[in-house]
C-alpha cells in the first residue's frame, strides 16, 4: 500500500461533469484530482461519444468561463427555431431565437466534441488524472476522507477534505454512502440515429409528442440531424430489426416530410428510459452531483445542462469556502449546496417529466386541453419567453461563473 496522498477535492469521475468541475476549481490553490475509472481515449472512442448533447444558452456561458466554448462552438449547430407539434393533433407552438433577441436558443454538439474539448483543457492545465483506477471504499471523519482505490499495479489510499461523486447513474460514492435512489421506469426505450435531410433543415429542431413517446430532430454538424426517437418498450426490438428501407419508412411516417425524404447517415443504437434521483445529495465528506444524483428523460434536452449547473454552483461555493479559509467538506457546507441545487433540480425534473406523462395519454379531455395549451402557447409573447429562456437555461439563479463573475 502506498503512503497516504493529501488532497483538497477528490472528483469521482472525469467525464463531462466531473472534468468541468475540475476545471471549475482551476487557479483556485486548491489541490484537486479526478479518479476515473475509465480511459479518456477509451470514452472517447466509443460509439456512446457520437449521441447528441443539447446545449442550452446558460451553458454555452458557463463552458465559455471554463474556456471550453471556442473548442466546442466551430462543431456545434445553432438551433434557431424549436417547432414543437403534437403527431395526429392541431396543437403546435415554434420558438424563435429571433423573437428572444439572442443568436441562438442553443447548440447541439456530440459528446466527444464536448469531452475531447474538456480532456485537452485538463490536460493543459495539469489536472492530475488517476486513471484507469477503480474506486473501493470510502471513510469520513469530522478531519477528512480516506478513499481506497485500486490501480494496475495494486491499492493505493487517498486523503481529501471532500470526495465528489461525478460517476454517473450507477455511481459508486452513491453506493458506499449508502444513500437510496427513487426510481421511475417509463417503460420507453429511446432509439437515436443520425439522418441526412432531404432540404436545408435551416437550424430548426423539432420536438414532436406521439402516444408512445417524443421523437426530436436537432440540427448537428453537416447539415445533419440527430433523431431521438422514444419508444414502448414492446416495440423496440421489431423496429431495431427492420430493414434500413423499412426502419426509415417507419421514421417517415412519424414525423412527416418537413425535412423532406430521410436518409441514414449512422448506426442505430438504443437505450432504456427511467427516471432515477438519489433521494440524498450529500452525506459525510461526501456530495452528487450530475448523473450519479439526477437522470432524466431527454425531452427538452436538459440532462447535461442540469448537471452542468450543479458543477458550476459546487465550484462558486468550494471558491468561496477557500476564500475564507473554511473546511470544504464541511456539513454545513455541503448542505448549503444541497438546498441551492434542490430548486432546480425539482423544476427540471417535473418539467421533463410531466411532458412526458401529458402528451403519452390520448384520453381525449387530456389531448385537447394540451392542444389548446399549445396554440395559447404560440399566440402569448410572455408565456412563450418564459419557456423559451426555460429552455435556453436563462431562469432561476445563476451561478458566478455563468454570469460573467471571476475566472476559475
Amino acid at each position: 500500500m502506498d503512503e497516504l496522498i493529501e488532497y483538497d477535492v477528490l472528483i469521482i469521475g472525469g467525464a463531462m461533469v466531473g472534468g468541468s468541475l475540475a476545471l471549475g476549481l482551476l487557479d483556485s490553490g486548491l489541490r484537486v484530482a479526478i479518479v476515473d475509472a475509465t480511459k479518456a481515449e477509451t470514452r472517447l472512442a466509443s460509439s456512446a461519444g457520437e449521441r447528441a448533447i443539447a446545449i442550452s444558452q446558460g451553458s454555452v456561458r458557463l463552458l465559455d468561463r471554463l474556456g471550453l466554448w471556442p473548442s466546442i462552438s466551430g462543431r456545434a449547430a445553432a438551433i434557431e427555431k424549436i417547432h414543437i407539434s403534437d403527431r395526429g393533433h392541431f396543437g403546435k407552438a415554434r420558438l424563435s431565437a429571433e423573437k428572444e433577441g439572442v443568436k441562438a436558443l442553443g447548440y447541439v454538439a456530440t459528446a466527444h466534441t464536448i469531452e475531447m474539448a474538456i480532456h485537452n483543457r485538463l490536460q493543459k492545465a495539469g489536472v492530475e488524472l488517476i486513471c484507469p483506477a477503480q474506486l473501493e471504499a470510502l471513510e469520513a471523519d469530522e478531519s477528512g476522507a480516506v478513499i481506497t482505490i485500486s490501480k494496475g499495479d495494486g491499492r493505493q489510499k487517498l486523503r481529501c477534505r471532500l470526495v465528489v461523486g461525478a460517476d454517473g447513474g450507477q455511481s459508486t460514492v452513491r453506493q458506499l454512502n449508502h444513500i437510496e435512489q427513487e426510481v421511475r421506469e417509463y417503460h420507453q426505450t429511446v432509439i437515436s440515429v443520425v439522418v441526412k435531410p432531404g432540404i436545408d433543415g435551416k437550424q430548426v429542431a423539432y420536438e414532436r409528442f406521439t402516444s408512445s413517446g417524443p421523437l426530436a430532430f436537432l440540427p448537428v454538424e453537416g447539415g445533419l440531424y440527430s433523431v431521438v426517437w422514444t419508444m414502448d418498450d414492446a416495440d423496440v426490438k421489431a423496429v431495431m430489426a427492420l430493414s434500413d428501407e423499412h426502419f426509415l419508412a417507419r421514421l417517415q411516417d412519424c414525423f412527416g416530410y418537413k425535412l423532406g425524404k430521410l436518409e441514414l447517415a449512422g448506426k442505430r443504437g438504443s437505450f432504456p428510459l427511467c427516471l432515477i434521483r438519489a433521494k440524498e445529495m450529500v452525506a459525510p465528506r461526501a456530495l452528487l452531483i450530475g448523473n450519479a444524483s439526477h437522470q432524466i428523460h431527454p425531452v427538452g434536452g436538459q440532462g447535461f445542462n442540469l448537471g452542468l449547473r450543479d458543477a458550476t454552483q459546487l465550484a462558486e461555493l468550494l471558491l468561496e469556502a477557500s476564500e475564507e479559509g473554511k473546511d470544504l467538506g464541511d456539513e454545513a457546507l455541503l448542505k448549503k449546496y444541497a438546498g441551492l441545487r434542490e430548486k432546480d433540480h425539482k423544476a427540471v425534473i417535473e418539467a421533463t417529466d410531466g411532458l412526458v406523462r401529458l402528451f403519452s395519454s390520448d384520453f381525449v379531455p387530456l389531448a385537447l386541453a394540451r392542444n389548446v395549451g399549445l396554440v395559447a402557447m404560440d399566440h402569448l409573447p410572455v408565456t412563450k419567453s418564459a419557456i423559451s429562456r426555460f429552455a435556453m437555461g436563462l431562469s432561476g439563479r445563476m451561478p458566478r461563473l455563468q454570469t460573467g463573475g471571476r475566472q476559475s
